[in-house]
């Protein structure tokens, strides 16, 4: 089967650096860390890898707060080490995207240390500053996803400057053309040095309401939320100002305009908004971002119910453009936890990899995930990540699914001879990379052998999607490509199920990775976390 495009339909293999492999002993991974495992990724059978931020931070949100677009952090490595591992994944077949932040930048960036200084230097209109009220508040109700309000004051300008994360994040203020240039520039650079695509991180949030209108409040029945914490008082508002705003759809266009000079790139944009589903498939209109994908399924809801409606509702809103899904990433609590009343469960790690793969869409896997591994628990006094430092113990923040790869069952799991930046959990070291692979039945080899399986499968990779009417916990569709048609089927509970399915002729494909059910004279039977693939006739 011939793709048209790369990204279509391919599985991206997030990579959290910090955490992957260190080279150097400072307990903390590295680019040539990444470069230096590969061959093991690409062994996996996915498309693509995702680097999670490495240029030069004060890391006061580990990379996600730059202040330089072109450098790499020495904590990371070097520029040539990047250009090493480009050259290294494109000749084992894999594309490289990387993370861009163009929202925000770190305080520490030079604009913004300029920006700060007065109200008349050059840069003075490059970041989002507003004067306090009469009474010395802030100008506005926004309040920030990291907790408390979203201003903070700067005595040098006597304004207050806005961030939607950390006070160490300042937001730009994209309704100066000068900004949107800066930042087209700086993704050109990228590009220019080969890479093969971006995921666009809170892309929704590059601009604001210029009249700096208040949140409106949102009724105490409906705070919930997708990927912060339950108690945060952001919950407590509609987004409807701080974000999201139409002349963002510009900017999409203008990135896309870029983008298209090179050749098969692809842009991916995160989207985490008051309807999610609603401005993925707006954000991925033609001439628009190429994929989109939000935080829908990296929630506690892990019933039939919840995954179909979420994927028919962005399919009848997405009549244009190409999703992307994912159910685990460096920010939510691991899904074999999440999904598996916190305990480690291998058939249900096979389960949740197949599942994810058979959506419409391309994919992404965190990594970890091809080794079923369980969330970490990090005790405070351990804890590095100010998300979860701020809401403990309510909320214990995003150190539990960052905690580092196990790759052998030696001192600190073969990731560092140092002392690895949050420490290796205990339960994790039974699931290393070594010990799977060996393992002719471990997730690691399922997860293996089921990618390149969904290679082969046209109706997996690029088909339409079609929801059966079936009972809680099973959820089947059909995927159909070319005439083909796909009958899959998933059993989300830890018991066996059988339930009643008229689809005419069936024939069992042996796909591989999962426990396998089977469908007969009508009667669909699944194990417990199972599956079935089969031919429709």
């Amino acid at each position: 089967m011939t793709k048209k495009t790369w990204w279509r339909g391919a599985v991206i293999y997030q990579i959290y650096p910090r955490s992957f492999l260190d080279t150097n002993g400072d307990g903390i991974g590295d680019l040539p860390g990444i470069v230096e495992k590969l061959d093991y990724v690409a062994s996996l059978g996915v498309d693509a890898i995702w680097i999670s931020p490495f240029f030069k931070s004060p890391m006061a949100d580990f990379g996600y707060d730059i202040a330089d677009y072109r450098e790499v952090d020495p904590m990371f490595g070097t520029l040539e080490d990047f250009d090493r591992l480009l050259a290294k994944a494109h000749s084992l077949g894999l594309k490289v995207m990387i993370d861009q932040v163009l929202s925000h930048t770190s305080a520490e960036h030079e604009w913004f240390k300029q920006s700060r200084q007065s109200r008349s230097n050059a840069k003075s209109d490059w970041y989002v500053w507003a004067d306090a009220k009469p009474d010395g508040t802030p100008p506005n109700n926004w309040l920030s996803i990291f907790g408390g309000v979203a201003w903070q004051w700067e005595s040098r300008r006597g304004q207050y400057y806005l961030h939607n994360f950390l006070t160490e994040q300042p937001d730009l203020n994209f309704h100066n053309p000068a900004v949107q240039q800066a930042q087209l520039e700086n993704v050109k650079f990228w590009l220019d040095r080969g890479v093969d695509g971006f995921r666009l991180d809170a892309i929704n949030f590059c601009f604001h309401d210029a009249q700096l209108r208040d949140n409106p409040p949102k009724p105490e029945h409906l705070r919930t939320g997708r990927g912060f914490s339950p108690d945060n008082p952001y919950a407590f508002q509609y987004h409807h100002y701080n974000n999201t705003q139409p002349e963002n759809l510009v900017f999409l266009e203008e990135i896309r305009a870029l983008m298209d000079r090179y050749p098969d790139v692809a842009a991916l944009g995160e989207i985490s908004s008051e309807d999610s589903l609603a401005t993925m498939a707006e954000y991925v209109r033609p001439g628009r971002l190429h994929m989109g994908y939000s935080f829908e399924l990296l929630t506690d809801d892990f019933t039939a119910a919840f995954i179909r409606g979420t994927v028919e509702r962005l399919e009848a809103s997405m009549t244009e453009g190409w999703p992307c899904w994912a159910i685990s990433n460096h920010d939510v609590q691991r899904a074999v936890s999440r999904w598996g009343d916190g305990q480690a469960n291998d058939v249900l790690a096979r389960q949740l990899v197949a599942l994810v793969c058979s959506l419409r869409g391309s994919v992404c896997l965190y990594q970890g995930e091809e080794l079923g591994l369980p969330e970490a628990d990090v005790p405070y006094e351990l804890l590095q990540d100010p998300y979860g430092i701020a809401f403990w113990p309510t909320f214990k923040g995003r150190d539990g699914c960052r905690t580092p790869l196990p790759w052998n069952g030696g001192a600190s799991a073969g990731f560092t001879d140092g002392t690895p930046w949050l420490p290796v959990a205990p339960a994790h070291t039974p699931r290393s990379v070594a010990k799977q692979d060996s393992d002719p039945s471990s997730v690691l080899n399922a997860v293996r052998a089921f990618l390149r399986w969904r290679r082969t499968q046209a109706p997996l990779v690029e088909g339409a999607i079609r929801f059966l009417d079936t009972p809680e916990p099973i959820l089947v569709f059909v995927r159909e490509y070319a005439g083909e048609r796909l009958l899959v089927a998933f059993n989300l509970s830890a018991a066996d199920v059988a339930c009643t399915l008229d689809v005419g002729a069936a024939t069992k494909l042996d796909a591989p990775g999962v426990a396998a059910g089977r469908v007969d004279a009508g009667t669909l039977q699944l194990p417990a976390h199972g599956a079935l693939f089969a031919r429709l006739d």
